[in-house]
């Protein structure tokens, strides 16, 4: 280093350069201890360190470039860097540690940054993922009434419409909470909105309630989420500060009601809506129940009948006489028993309309479609049938132990006394339920 020693100046750093012939040329500072400028044959100019390490290995390392360097600031380095090396540190290592560490930072910053963007999502995407996971455990129809929670809303309306509402269906009543990040739904906003969905939509908002306290819970258990959700932010007490205590409804057909009710009804102009009302009532079976049968459901020749079970998937219930003379005389325009022509579906969509009618006409009181059911379950009590039977055939949960597990009973069983219940119905309005053979001839004729 010494021939080419000289103490450093702005001047002659920017008029050294390399030698012809070489691929580099080096001149050293006199006043600070190994800074050197080395100038390649490219043109390029660099500040550099040279040292010795304790092990005596030799070290050279480059400072920086004469652009963006002044020579005061290349002498600090330098001896910033001769520091390091007498104290056993070799600057590589050094400065390798300083840029993991500055890459840590930038990678914890960066993660800072995606999980407050995680955060700030509204908690509509962990509601989808607890639908996705919820699924295979849930029936198609409590799938169906989760997603309709969620709902954006405006679809035409395919059914009828209440007073007030408009051709559209409404946005779902959870999509308020649900636009909102998880970590915001706390006890305060969700009796806000509970208060408000209650003067408009009690029932809704009761369901909807328990079904939010469960998805939160869910969140609680989960990694991903379980830091964002708000302890108590569904307390029990809020259905009952906040909703009106619920009345049960009581609709049901009276046994002396029952000539006008079938007389009306009978005399509906569409036969579809007119099977589907009287079918409604004979199996207690529930509204889309109903509406979803197909024909091959219906078995003709041994005389049973498959449901959709909401709560089970499906139940096999006895065909009666009555009931199967009524499906034999139904048109088979497509796969549904009860078809429409004009609805998307090809099925019957809503029949609270004729049926309100016929009410109108027969000089009774309202009687919703669910009512139907309530007057089955009812009615049938007066042929004294067994709590269970009546149960089985429309489809309830087994209330006792006895029920659930040491009652298991046949078709047969159940047919010989559905035939009663129905037998009974018909024999109070007045109308005489078909043998077993001529039920059988009908459907022969009909030809299915």
């Amino acid at each position: 280093m010494s021939e080419n020693k000289v103490p450093f100046t702005a001047g002659r750093v920017s008029k050294f350069c390399c030698e012809a012939g070489k691929a580099a040329s080096f001149l050293w500072d006199t006043e600070s201890t190994g800074l050197g400028l080395k100038a390649s044959s490219g043109g390029a100019k660099n500040y550099v360190l040279q040292s010795r390490l304790e092990t005596g290995a030799t070290l050279r390392l480059t400072i920086g470039s004469t652009k963006t360097w002044t020579l005061g600031a290349a002498r600090n380095e330098a001896r910033r860097l001769q520091t390091l090396i007498d104290s056993g540190i070799d600057p590589r290592e050094e400065k390798r540690e300083r840029i993991a560490e500055a890459e840590a930072k930038v990678a914890e910053s960066e993660a800072k940054r995606i999980e407050a963007q995680r955060v700030a999502l509204p908690a509509m995407e962990a509601w989808q993922a607890y639908l996705i996971a919820r699924a295979a455990r849930w029936s198609p129809r409590s799938l169906l009434d989760h997603q309709r929670l969620s709902a954006d809303g405006g679809i035409p309306k395919t059914r009828g419409r209440k007073p007030g509402e408009g051709d559209t269906t409404q946005a779902g009543i959870l999509l308020p909470l649900l636009g909102l990040p998880l970590e915001q739904i706390g006890a305060d906003r969700v009796r806000v909105w509970l208060k408000d969905e209650a003067t408009r939509r009690p029932t809704q908002a009761n369901n909807a309630f328990v079904r939010l306290r469960a998805f939160l819970n869910w969140c609680s258990d989960r990694p991903e989420y379980r830091d964002q959700v708000q302890p108590g932010a569904c307390i029990t007490r809020m259905t009952r500060d906040e909703l009106p205590r619920k009345i049960a409804k009581d609709d049901c057909l009276q046994r002396e009601q029952l000539p006008k009710w079938f007389e009306s009804v009978r005399q509906i102009q569409n036969p579809v809506i007119a099977a589907y009302l009287q079918t409604a009532l004979l199996t207690g079976a529930r509204r889309e129940e109903v509406a979803g049968i197909r024909w091959e459901d219906v078995d003709f020749q041994w005389k049973s009948m498959t449901v959709r079970d909401k709560v089970e998937g499906t139940r096999v219930i006895p065909l009666t006489p009555f009931v199967g003379g009524l499906l034999a005389g139904l048109p088979r325009r497509n796969k549904w028993v009860f078809s429409s022509p004009t609805a998307a579906s090809g099925r019957l969509q809503e029949p609270r309309i004729m049926h309100n009618k016929a009410l109108t006409a027969a000089g009774l009181p309202a009687l919703s479609i669910h009512g139907l059911r309530r007057s089955f379950g009812t009615l049938a009590e007066w042929v004294e049938c067994p709590a269970g039977v009546s149960a089985q055939i429309m489809g309830h949960k087994p209330s006792a132990t006895a029920e659930k597990h040491y009652r298991v009973r046949p078709l047969d069983l159940l047919r010989m006394w559905h035939t009663k219940i129905e037998g009974w119905i018909l024999n109070e309005a007045g109308i005489e339920q078909p043998s077993e053979s001529d039920a059988r001839l009908r459907v022969v004729s009909s030809g299915l």
